[in-house]
């Protein structure tokens, strides 16, 4: 008996640095949702042997390639971070690239619905390709304290990111479900099993 051909929905998880959006992804994941993440496609298409890394040598040089013939993002960051025009051409080249895999990996999903996480889902526009939104949620304060305890940086950078990122206000503004993730991660579990059973019964994101 073969079963029709569905096309799961899209969820759109996204949240500020510190967040757990992390975690909460690595819970559907255990939850059996396919799930990409932008940061993953981002690795995907400058794979050797892809055309963006050709491109990328074309105009860089040979020098943004480590010597296994993958791409040395910290030379490539050395050479863009201080000229907007080559940020820009990479930033053409690689967009609209990363945007085709990840769409092209969650409409082959298998669950009923799939999950795209990305720090920008907001800012990038791409939120308006998903059918609903979930924000990890938490206040600022623990963002920072989370942060310090997790990266090796200072207060000052992490303000500093935070200040560049969408305001929580604004984030929240655009959730459909939010999760405040400032318990401990059973409980945040405990949450995304909730919302995974309620998406379960959802056609398209709506009820």
């Amino acid at each position: 008996m073969t079963t029709a051909a569905f096309t799961p929905w899209i969820l759109g998880l996204t949240g500020g640095i510190g967040s757990g959006k992390s975690a909460a992804a690595e819970r559907f994941v255990e939850l059996g949702v396919h799930l990409v993440d932008a940061d993953q496609a981002a690795r995907w298409v400058v794979e050797p042997g892809r055309p963006a890394l050709a491109s990328i040598v074309e105009r860089f040089g040979a020098g943004v390639l480590l010597e296994d013939g993958t791409l040395n993002r910290s030379a490539l960051r050395e050479r863009i971070f201080s000229d907007p025009t080559q940020r820009r051409w990479l930033e053409q080249l690689l967009h609209p690239l990363i945007g085709q895999e990840i769409f092209s990996y969650l409409a082959k999903a298998q669950s009923p619905y799939a999950v795209y996480v990305s720090p920008l889902l907001i800012e990038s526009g791409q939120y308006q390709k998903t059918q609903r939104i979930l924000v990890i949620d938490v206040p600022q304060s623990v963002q920072i304290a989370r942060t310090l305890q997790r990266d090796d940086t200072s207060e000052a950078q992490v303000q500093a990111i935070l200040a560049a990122q969408l305001s929580r206000e604004e984030r929240l503004r655009h959730a459909d479900d939010v999760v405040v993730n400032d318990r401990d991660l059973p409980w945040l579990h405990q949450q995304i099993d909730q919302l995974h059973a309620f998406y379960l019964t959802l056609r398209g994101g709506q009820p």
